[in-house]
């Protein structure tokens, strides 16, 4: 099991399904009779405050931002032509999908980013489909954006290339 990341003030971290977010304080509450410790982050993408116990920041899936290798990873994931979810039904691929999303994991949000941009390509998406599928883009354009040093646009253009027809 990987270690609890710690962090300082100002640092960036990453919160599972939320996105990026700036570490602006680290405070101490009284919940349920302990004094506990919290860092407090500011999601970049809606201004969004979120506590998390330092106690449970490795398994709250609080996070650093992706290395290089997990970039690399990353974009090998998008450039894959095959979709991972195949099952039958949709509402079974929405909750597999959704599943992905929440574990805040890079890959498995690029698996979904992929596979709806495929899918997108072949038939209409719904709008739960087109809502996920923001929500993929989103978290990982703003992860990549920082991880690389690029703006949020250079990010897109280059996800625009791997996803032309």
């Amino acid at each position: 099991m990987q270690a609890a990341p710690h962090f300082q003030v100002g640092d960036k971290a990453v919160y599972p399904a939320h996105g990026v977010g700036e570490v602006t304080s680290i405070e101490a509450r009284d919940v349920g009779g302990e004094r506990q410790l919290f860092y407090v982050l500011r999601i970049l993408e809606n201004g969004m405050k979120v506590m998390v116990p330092t106690s449970a920041s490795g398994t709250s899936g609080l996070r650093e931002i992706m290395n290089k290798t997990q970039v690399d990873e990353v974009f090998g994931v998008l450039r894959k032509k095959e979709i991972s979810v195949e099952t039958t039904t949709w509402n079974r691929r929405y909750r597999e999908y959704m599943e992905k999303i929440k574990s805040g994991e890079p890959c498995q949000i690029a698996q979904v980013l992929r596979d709806l941009c495929l899918l997108k390509h072949d038939k209409d998406l719904s709008f739960g489909e087109r809502k996920m599928l923001d929500t993929a883009k989103a978290l990982l354009v703003k992860e990549l954006s920082i991880a690389r040093g690029m703006t949020e646009v250079e990010v897109e253009v280059e996800f625009a290339r791997i996803f032309e027809n």
